[in-house]
C-alpha cells in the first residue's frame, strides 16, 4: 500500500503558513481567478498538442497584449505562420519535445525517476480522489501527474477557492489555500522550474520556447508568493533522469479488473478535472 497521507502543516516547508492576501475579499477573488486562467493557459500547452481553436485564442490581439506584458514574446514562426501549418509544426515539436525516444515527457513521475507510474503518480491520484476529483481522457489518455493535468487541478482549487469567498466561507477559502500550498510543496514545486528551463533550452519553435519560460517565471513568483521558497528544485533540468529502483508498478489499492468507477470517499459524484481549458481566454 502507498499509506500516503498529507498533513495540513506538518508536510510544508517553514513560511508556508503565510501568504495570506491582504486584499478585500472582492479584490482577492479577481486575483484568484486571474492565476486560475494562466493555470488553464499552461495548462493548454503541455497536456497535449495544441488545437487550432487554441492557438487562434492565443494569438487574439488581447491575447498577445496581455503575454507581452508577462514578458512572452513570440517569434514569427508562431505569430505569421499559417492556422494549419502552425498547428501542424507544433503538433511535430509536441511530438519531438514531449513524446518521442529521447524526449522529455511533462510527467512527474518520469522527471523524478525516470520511469512512468511511479510513487508521484499514485500520489497525485489519492490527493484528486480526496478532494472528489477525477481524470478523464481528453483527445489523448494522459497520467495523473502530467504538467498539464496537475496544473488544471491547482486551477480548479483556486476556482473553488474565489466562489468560497463570494458566498462568504472563509473556512473553505482557506482549506483551500492550503491544499494549493501542499500541492505545490509536494508535486509542482520539486520538479516544474527545473523542467520548464530544460524545454526553453531544447525548443526549436518560440511557442514552447517561450511558454517555457513563463511556466519557470510564473512557477517562481507562485513559490515566492506562497512562502515556499526553500522548496528544492529536484528536476535540475536534466537532460537524462537516471531510472530509480521500481518501487511501484501498479496501485494495490485498486482492483486489477479496472471496473470499478472511482468517486469520492463519501459516495457522491467525483468532479472531474478539465483538460481542454480552451475557451475564452484572458488573463
Amino acid at each position: 500500500m502507498l499509506g500516503f497521507e498529507l498533513a495540513l502543516e506538518d508536510d510544508l516547508p517553514a513560511g508556508a503558513g503565510a501568504g495570506a492576501s491582504d486584499l478585500d475579499p472582492l479584490a482577492l477573488q479577481e486575483e484568484l481567478l486571474a492565476r486560475a486562467q494562466i493555470y488553464r493557459i499552461l495548462a493548454g500547452v503541455f497536456v497535449e498538442e495544441p488545437s487550432e481553436r487554441f492557438l487562434q485564442a492565443l494569438r487574439a490581439p488581447e491575447m498577445l497584449h496581455s503575454l507581452r506584458q508577462m514578458g512572452v514574446v513570440f517569434g514569427a514562426d508562431f505569430l505569421g505562420a499559417e492556422p494549419a501549418a502552425l498547428e501542424d509544426a507544433l503538433a511535430c515539436e509536441y511530438a519531438t519535445l514531449f513524446a518521442s525516444s529521447g524526449g522529455f515527457p511533462p510527467v512527474e513521475s518520469v522527471r523524478l525517476t525516470g520511469r512512468f507510474k511511479q510513487d508521484p503518480h499514485f500520489q497525485v491520484l489519492q490527493v484528486y480522489r480526496r478532494l472528489g476529483f477525477e481524470v478523464r481522457r481528453g483527445r489523448f489518455e494522459v497520467f495523473a501527474d502530467q504538467l498539464g493535468i496537475e496544473l488544471s487541478f491547482v486551477a480548479e482549487l483556486l476556482e473553488q477557492a474565489a466562489a468560497a469567498l463570494a458566498r462568504g466561507d472563509v473556512a473553505a477559502f482557506k482549506g483551500l489555500d492550503k491544499e494549493v500550498k501542499r500541492f505545490w510543496a509536494l508535486h509542482l514545486g520539486r520538479w516544474v522550474r527545473g523542467y520548464s528551463g530544460l524545454i526553453a533550452r531544447a525548443s526549436n519553435h518560440s511557442f514552447y520556447r517561450e511558454m517555457a519560460r513563463m511556466l519557470g517565471g510564473f512557477a517562481s513568483e507562485e513559490i515566492a508568493a506562497m512562502g515556499l521558497s526553500k522548496l528544492d528544485d529536484l528536476d535540475r533540468g536534466q537532460l537524462e533522469v537516471p531510472k530509480a529502483d521500481v518501487k511501484v508498478e501498479f496501485n494495490l489499492d485498486e482492483p486489477v479488473c479496472g471496473g470499478c468507477t472511482p468517486g469520492r470517499p463519501d459516495g457522491g459524484a467525483a468532479r472531474v478535472i478539465p483538460i481542454s481549458p480552451l475557451q475564452d481566454l484572458q488573463i
